[in-house]
């Protein structure tokens, strides 16, 4: 908390410019307002408080997954509609997301072909930001939305929410698969109920942490079951969410915590082919992903990012991930700390903490790497379930009212501010 107040206060204190909004650390405005998502969200927010820590306890387990994903969906789109229908419409509707090149694109073959050479912000027809900060995995998924008749502001809206809500079903899926299906009950209001809700209703990497989320459930139950065919499903999965964001290769520390946790390496050489099946594909159909990693470098340094300071945003990042995981993050990780050492140890008998150490490393390396001042809330929301399992370690009498934090932080921070995402 000392941290998330010191990214707000340090900037304004001494007229630091550091390129983000109004709002440092966070892309966001201060914008307090009432909507009709309000009542709906506070309603929620009562029954997530009184009821969600019992009924992840006890619910059994087909029940449990089916109101884990209803709920979240509600939680979600109750919060976007704190702006009326705008709050799921409005984000994919801008110029600056994937939605109005997809709708333009008829020739996926010519598109691929020429995406590399559109990505230089000076080139004869750049792509808009996003489309060119991204490989085309992003836009393919949505000019699929467009084909099935999906591809309305709305209803790409609506869909993105649905997919989103079922990232801590994956979660729970792959606790299961690995043997601590108990801790995964523990973590899964802390997962479902975190501020990342906000940015996952609505923005197009709520889905990219979808498909990570299954894409590391997936190898779980390869890992489990010794499974060619999950363990092929997981590589193919996980291949693309590498076409979905040039920061997703970093899953690799969480995709190598499962198959320790599971002490099964019998999936790796299958997830291995199904993942160089889905980049090579796309290579073959114009697209060399590693081709491309060096011209988006150029972009990305010719932005924003050049204008941004290292020397905040190093820090002022994992502020961002704070909003984004809620202020009790922290907490839990501290609570974590010795059950954090003893995975590192022995991975296979602490099989929640290795995940943990897993997520901690991916963050760490997408900060220093550089590649993402600023609007972290929303590029790492695929990290944050995975550090939420570190709730697992906090003491009893931390639990509800934790949670209750964490809901508060996330009512207050929906109602307070306008965020981009």
């Amino acid at each position: 908390m000392v941290l998330m107040v010191c990214a707000m206060a340090i900037p304004a204190a001494f007229g630091w410019q550091v390129r983000a909004d109004s709002f440092p650390p966070l892309h966001a405005k201060w914008l307090p307002r009432v909507g009709p998502g309000t009542l709906p969200a506070l309603a929620l927010a009562v029954v997530g408080g009184t009821w969600a820590l019992s009924a992840a306890q006890n619910l059994p387990w087909r029940r449990l997954l089916a109101l884990t994903w209803v709920f979240g969906a509600a939680w979600m789109f109750s919060l976007a509609l704190v702006d009326g229908v705008s709050g799921i419409d409005g984000i994919l509707g801008s110029p600056y997301e994937y939605l109005r090149t997809a709708r333009a694109t008829t020739d996926i073959s010519a598109t691929l072909h020429e995406y590399i050479s559109r990505i230089p912000s000076d080139s004869s027809a750049p792509w808009p930001v996003h489309v060119a900060g991204h490989p085309p995995g992003a836009l393919m998924f949505f000019v699929l939305l467009v084909r099935l008749g999906l591809g309305s502001d709305l209803v790409a809206g609506i869909v993105v929410v649905l997919l989103a809500a079922t990232t801590p079903v994956a979660v729970l899926v792959a606790a299961r698969a690995l043997g601590v299906e108990l801790q995964g009950r523990r973590a899964l209001p802390f997962v479902v109920l975190a501020p990342a809700a906000i940015w996952q209703a609505v923005s197009a990497d709520a889905m990219f942490a979808a498909v990570a989320a299954w894409g590391l459930a997936t190898l779980a139950l390869g890992a489990a079951r010794r499974s060619v065919g999950w363990s092929l499903l997981a590589g193919v999965i996980l291949g693309y969410t590498v076409t979905l964001s040039y920061g997703l290769p970093l899953l690799a520390f969480l995709a190598v915590a499962v198959l320790l946790a599971a002490r099964a390496w019998f999936p790796l050489g299958f997830a291995v082919v199904g993942a160089l099946a889905v980049v090579l594909t796309f290579a073959a159909l114009g697209f060399p992903w590693w081709e491309a990693l060096p011209v988006l470098h150029e972009r990305y340094w010719d932005g924003l990012a050049s204008l941004r300071p290292a020397s905040y945003w190093l820090w002022g990042n994992l502020a961002a991930l704070a909003f984004c995981a809620g202020p009790l993050l922290g907490a839990a990780l501290a609570s974590a700390g010795p059950h954090l050492v003893a995975a590192v140890r022995r991975p296979s008998q602490h099989v929640v903490g290795v995940l943990v150490v897993a997520a901690v490393l991916t963050v760490v390396a997408a900060d220093v790497s550089l590649m993402s001042k600023a609007e972290v809330e929303r590029i790492w929301l695929p990290f944050v379930p995975w550090l939420l399992l570190s709730t697992v370690f906090l003491p009893e009498r931390w639990r509800r009212p934790g949670l209750v934090l964490q809901i508060g932080m996330t009512l207050a921070l929906q109602h307070l501010l306008w965020t981009d995402w």
